[in-house]
């Protein structure tokens, strides 16, 4: 495991949120993708998301990108703690009750000095002020913002977000998933983007959006969700991107007969990646 990335997936950790679920292994799955997500919920959680701040969700994931929970989770904290509700648990440094608010009217350097932990941290406090203030301009603070994400179709929430500046697909989907509660939104990472099409659970050559729709149409809706942050753990733990544990044999991987290991070679101890594999013809 690289030392950029910490030892547990923390949204789908006991520190991640969510609600422990007791979703059904089906006895028949109806795809292989079901197989898999069931597979990984033995190996690690099966939980149910939703409740968390909508407009903290979004600044948490625009934190993420490009970066690990290692450096992003610090981050995210030191920027509550400074303009966060008094109330937060945290020092509460903001002017009232409204994190949205207190992000509008803070100075952009400001911003960036609290999260400059997080990396690109210039690009990502301009991106966060800005956000802050389309929230209080067009719903009224964040308890406005997270009510239309909550309630408004899933289709339109998504199709907003992605008008947002900096918001793309795996953000605006982990918006929908932790804050709304929305079923059948499985948001697509670095990781899940490898292992769906390494396990050919997505054609080797699909782009992220590509992924999401293969594995959103082939699994169920209640099962999306910790599909998405276990997926996101065995890719820390057994399935990377040089070293996946297949290359030490059937029994190093506990999903090894549901994967197609396109772009593996065990005899050569070689992974490239998947689209590679069907470029050059070893894929097929």
């Amino acid at each position: 495991m690289s030392d950029d990335e910490p030892a547990e997936n923390i949204s789908g950790g006991d520190a991640g949120g969510g609600r422990p679920a007791a979703f059904e292994a089906a006895e028949d799955p109806a795809t292989r993708a079901e197989a898999v997500v069931d597979a990984l919920g033995d190996q690690y959680w099966r939980k149910a998301y939703g409740g968390q701040d909508a407009f903290e969700c979004l600044v948490r994931t625009i934190l993420s990108q490009n970066t690990s929970d290692k450096a992003s989770q610090p981050a995210h904290d030191a920027l509550m703690a400074r303009y966060g509700p008094a109330d937060d648990g945290a020092d509460g440094g903001g002017d009232g009750d409204d994190l949205a608010e207190s992000l509008a009217d803070a100075a952009q350097d400001e911003v960036a000095e609290t999260i400059s932990g997080a990396g690109l941290y210039n690009m990502k406090s301009e991106r966060i002020v800005a956000l802050a203030e389309r929230v209080v301009e067009e719903y009224g603070g964040a308890d406005g913002f997270d009510a239309f994400v909550r309630r408004e179709d899933p289709g339109t929430v998504r199709e907003t977000l992605l008008d947002m500046d900096g918001v793309g697909p795996k953000t605006a989907d982990c918006v929908l998933l932790f804050a709304g509660g929305r079923g059948g939104v499985f948001p697509v990472d670095t990781h899940v983007h490898r292992i769906a099409r390494r396990m050919g659970l997505a054609p080797a050559d699909a782009d992220h959006e590509g992924v999401r729709e293969a594995l959103e149409e082939s699994v169920p809706p209640g099962k999306c969700g910790f599909g998405h942050t276990a997926m996101i753990q065995f890719g820390r733990e057994y399935c990377t991107a040089r070293e996946p544990a297949c290359l030490g044999g059937p029994e190093a991987c506990p999903l090894y007969d549901l994967c197609d290991r396109v772009g593996i070679d065990e005899l050569a101890g070689e992974a490239v990646d998947p689209s590679e594999a069907v470029a050059d013809g070893s894929g097929d």
